[in-house]
């Protein structure tokens, strides 16, 4: 597999998604600029290369340019801690700060190899997680559903983004209002996807079953 577009392939496949299409509607994407992804007619950017990798479950570095394993390296049981989730300087967004410090915990109850994990750094979700705990979701990256509405969920939005909001109905289709556990709320966001949260673990149990550095 020397080119990009036949790495793309193998990855879906892998995944299970018999044809393009199939796994466009799945991820919410469009049908014809991932078909001309896949079949080599345009090359698609590392940016995209990372969108594609976190929803077939390898490493962007390896879709992009062949570089390293196909796969994150793991251990059995055990799922990523993908970064830290806390409040900016003024407490109003919540974000995640991107890093894959290497940090693993146990798979949830539940919960399946393809979970991952946020840890909460700050005071900004008491009442939902505090400063240490751990939030789990489902890394699919698919569009947000109709029962994520009212829910706490994890989301990514088109300005790269990761944020733990409820979810509510924007002023039109597409569009989603985005309410803090603490400050504003943020109106008529565009998401790449949303994820349920599936466990969150208290920061007293957190400290006990964290693997720092893998």
């Amino acid at each position: 597999m020397d080119e990009r577009f036949q790495r793309l392939r193998h990855a879906r496949m892998e995944k299970g998604y018999d044809t393009a299409a199939a796994a466009a509607e799945a991820f919410g994407w469009n049908r014809n600029t991932y078909a001309s992804n896949e079949n080599g007619n345009a090359p698609f950017s590392y940016r995209k290369a990372k969108e594609y990798a976190a929803a077939f479950g390898v490493r962007p570095e390896w879709l992009y340019d062949a570089s390293g394993a196909m796969r994150p390296v793991g251990r059995a049981g055990l799922v990523r801690v993908i970064g830290l989730v806390g409040a900016n300087p003024e407490g109003s967004v919540l974000f995640s700060d991107g890093q894959e410090p290497g940090d693993l915990a146990p798979i949830p109850p539940g919960g399946t190899e393809d979970a991952v994990a946020l840890q909460v750094a700050g005071h900004s979700m008491r009442g939902l997680a505090d400063d240490g705990a751990l939030i789990y979701f489902e890394d699919q990256r698919t569009p947000p559903t109709p029962d994520m509405l009212g829910q706490v969920v994890v989301v990514e939005t088109e300005s790269d983004e990761v944020l733990v909001k409820r979810l509510l109905r924007g002023s039109e289709p597409g569009r989603f209002d985005l309410e803090s556990i603490a400050g504003p709320t943020r109106h008529d966001a565009r998401l790449r996807w949303a994820a349920h949260i599936t466990a969150i673990v208290p920061p007293h149990q957190a400290r006990k079953i964290l693997i720092r550095g893998g």
